[in-house]
């Protein structure tokens, strides 16, 4: 089979280590199903996999992905859940403290096929296209579950999106608008500030900028650069979700507004099967799509790859097959 994979790793030279090329057709284990795959999207996962975080260089060679959609062996369409848990495991898939992602453990969706857990598969609405639902199971359901799980927002409440651009922060604040709250973000980008009210936003922002008011919620996945921002720019009481640090760690926590406003820091990290099957009806029922940037063919990967690498991309990079 086709497949993109990671066959070497630099933290400087990450695209050296790309090979777009065939490999052995997975077997199946007792337990687990094939999947044909349609489309699947790529993820700054799969870049920092090539830069040596967060696959071990004993795991190479590795199929890289985390985001597919495609059909089983009986021609049931199924969209892939990335978070593999262990085999004992019952409960919040994210909290397993043994889970893999596709592509750390297991190869991933980047191929004409993987194998998954049968509970890794869920039916694909026929109202999404190939490339819609691919977009789905990663940078989408990250989103969703630090807005509807993690923030404790509501309908009418205001969420600051921190880093429009991004995947997970494109995917927040089109969910967030199509749940019926406010929605400011930033960028130190203009263009993207644009992009960012093309999909939802009511007010953009340059990075660190003053804001009029204070926020319910800040969904943070910058980091370092961002931070400070994000804690100034709570309400009393209001909660800051963390799913990444792109710019680094921030060492200042700010520990007096932090107890004094009383806010909650609260950490987030993809998100369950349950979730997923939450975030596909989501979608069918508002008629909310992914934005996507680019279709390729699963060969011309390295194309996407280097697009990603670049970051002049706003939406997702599917590669189809």
């Amino acid at each position: 089979m086709l497949a993109v994979t990671c066959t070497a790793q630099s933290a400087d030279a990450p695209l050296s280590g790309l090979t777009v090329g065939e490999r052995p057709d997975p077997v199946v284990p007792e337990g687990w199903v094939r999947v044909t795959l349609r489309a699947a999207a790529l993820n700054h996962h799969d870049l920092w996999s090539l830069k040596g975080v967060g696959l071990a260089a004993d795991k190479l060679p590795m199929v890289l992905g985390c985001d597919g959609a495609g059909v089983l062996d009986d021609g049931t369409e199924v969209v892939v859940h990335a978070v593999v848990t262990s085999p004992a495991w019952s409960g919040d898939d994210t909290l397993d403290p043994r889970r893999t992602l596709l592509s750390e453990l297991h190869d991933g969706t980047l191929a004409e096929q993987v194998v998954v857990p049968a509970r890794n598969v869920l039916p694909k609405p026929a109202e999404l296209s190939w490339e819609q639902a691919a977009c789905l199971p990663t940078a989408w359901l990250t989103a969703y579950r630090m807005l509807f799980t993690q923030s404790g927002t509501r309908p009418g409440q205001t969420v600051l999106v921190q880093g429009a651009g991004g995947g997970v922060a494109t995917a927040a604040i089109a969910l967030a608008r199509a749940a019926g709250l406010t929605v400011w973000a930033t960028s130190r980008d203009e263009s993207k500030r644009a992009k960012a009210l093309e999909i939802g936003a009511h007010e953009v922002f340059e990075t660190n900028a003053r804001l009029p008011g204070k926020v319910d919620a800040v969904l943070e996945t910058v980091g370092k650069a961002t931070w400070s921002h994000s804690m100034r720019a709570l309400r009393p009481g209001g909660t800051l979700v963390v799913s990444g640090a792109t710019t680094g760690p921030d060492p200042s926590a700010d520990l007096n507004r932090l107890f004094f406003l009383q806010l909650r820091v609260i950490g987030s990290t993809m998100g369950t099967r349950e979730e997923l099957a939450d975030l596909l009806g989501f979608c069918v029922a508002t008629g909310l799509r992914p934005r996507v940037d680019d279709v390729r063919p699963l060969s011309d990967a390295a194309v996407s790859f280097g697009r990603l690498a670049g970051g002049d991309v706003f939406g997702k990079l599917v590669l189809t097959t």
